[in-house]
């Protein structure tokens, strides 16, 4: 039965789920005609309110873009490959392969999401290599599960990190009356508590739904093999001046300590918070610290910008979408719809359903809270809901889905040389332990 969801899954999600810029301009015609309708604004006005808001989120588009940049950069140094290559020593079988790799994910991307998609990518490599008896799908399955599970509620958490940045489009809006620092929201013992039961939750059901050996689908040796790691370039053997340059640590090690040292006086000055530009900070310090030289930096940097293409393109569309929703009548027709709905009580899991459900189709957390935020944060006020509740609960929602939606797995499906549909079924599973786990916790607290 899990067999046929998961292939049922998958052609409904290559059939119907189109490119994600297709999914952002469908979106735009179809906020654009709510704007003329339920919003009761005129075409013109519509159409001065997206192009008035379609730069507003320049400054979040370059934070997330480097949210993956730095992060992919870290991962891929050597240090960071050698650290991964001797934590996979530590399970002794298959089924401790599969649980230590989704505790892994899990923990790497509370950390760093950039980060951890890429280092859970690479640590699939060394752990199937080192345990070839690993059911492989569920190996590369729970490798994923950071993305689904924790990284939102961690300190790279893109909205927290945006409620926490001064000058963001929602203190300019008056969406909240100022920056409200991850004291209030990632690092309040209920979210630390609720991911640290997801965690251990998740890390003991990987293991157990292990499959029997007979049943076990093995890597396939060749396609391993076949894996490339990022290998820092070659010093040449009679270096030019220019050349020596490059391959010099000097270079780097003067950067990441400047990087890492403002960061260190702001924190004596007593002026530091953790908000999207100084999480960025520190770990492209840190990148800059443990790679061996220019040449590998930049050699890591050109990796680095492939992914960002979706950020890129389809930032500037949510934006507008954000515009038209603002000044128009939309955000308030929205805003009641919500309220019709839900009560003070069951609000948080009302938001965190809408949020698991719309990632489905824009899995783009920073960019989907943008449209979101104006008519969710507008319900909260009136039913007498903090936003610091209304935040985590969407953060949680924002991630759930990701679990069955391929966009941000496609680095980690290129480096396991699987298809989608192939961990799937997996996937399932988890999603309905995460939230059975989740919705009980947001109904109790």
């Amino acid at each position: 039965m899990l067999s046929r969801l998961a292939d049922a899954l998958a052609r409904v999600s290559a059939r119907f789920v189109p490119d994600a810029f297709s999914v952002a301009a469908l979106l735009t015609l179809v906020t654009f005609a709510l704007g003329l309708s339920l919003g009761e604004a005129t075409p013109e006005a519509c159409v001065r309110a997206w192009g008035g808001s379609v730069w507003t989120l320049l400054p979040l588009s370059m934070q997330i873009a480097l949210v993956i940049f730095a992060g992919y950069m870290l991962a891929v140094a050597p240090p960071t490959q050698a650290l991964l290559d001797a934590v996979a020593r530590v399970p002794r079988t298959p089924r401790q392969a599969v649980a230590f790799t989704a505790l892994a994910s899990m923990t790497l991307c509370w950390l760093n999401w950039g980060m951890g998609l890429i280092a859970s990518a690479m640590l699939v490599r060394i752990v199937a290599r080192r345990h070839p008896d690993a059911d492989y799908r569920l190996l590369v399955a729970v490798a994923y599960l950071g993305l689904g599970t924790t990284w939102h509620g961690g300190p790279s958490g893109s909205v927290p990190l945006l409620l926490a940045t001064p000058g963001s489009f929602m203190v300019k809006d008056g969406l909240i009356p100022g920056p409200i620092p991850l004291a209030a929201t990632i690092f309040t013992p209920l979210n630390l508590g609720l991911m640290l039961a997801v965690t251990l939750l998740l890390t003991l059901f990987a293991g157990l739904i292990h499959p029997a050996r007979d049943r076990s689908v093995r890597a396939d040796v060749a396609a391993l093999e076949a894996l490339e790691s990022f290998e820092t370039p070659a010093r040449p053997q009679t270096p030019t001046p220019a050349e020596w340059l490059m391959h010099t640590p000097l270079l780097n090690l003067a950067m990441g300590a400047l990087a890492l040292g403002s960061v260190a006086l702001a924190v004596r000055a007593g002026n530091f918070g953790l908000t999207l530009d100084s999480v960025n900070l520190i770990v492209l310090g840190f990148a800059l610290l443990l790679h061996p030289s220019p040449a590998s930096l930049v050699k890591a940097a050109e990796a680095a910008v492939k992914p960002l293409h979706g950020v890129v393109l389809q930032f500037p569309l949510y934006a507008g979408i954000y515009g038209i929703i603002k000044d128009t009548g939309l955000a308030s027709t929205l805003a009641a719809a919500f309220l019709s709905v839900a009560t003070a009580h069951t609000f948080p899991l009302v938001v965190f359903c809408y949020s698991a459900l719309l990632n489905y189709w824009v899995p783009s957390g920073g960019a989907k809270w943008a449209m979101e935020a104006v008519y969710l944060l507008d319900a909260a006020k009136s039913l007498g809901v903090p936003a610091t509740k209304v935040v985590m609960a969407y953060a949680y929602g924002d991630m759930a889905t990701n679990l069955i939606q391929p966009f941000w797995a496609i680095p980690l499906l290129g480096v396991a040389r699987l298809e989608f549909r192939d961990i799937l079924g997996y996937e399932i599973l988890m999603l309905a332990a995460y939230s059975t786990l989740v919705g009980a916790a947001l109904l109790l607290f």
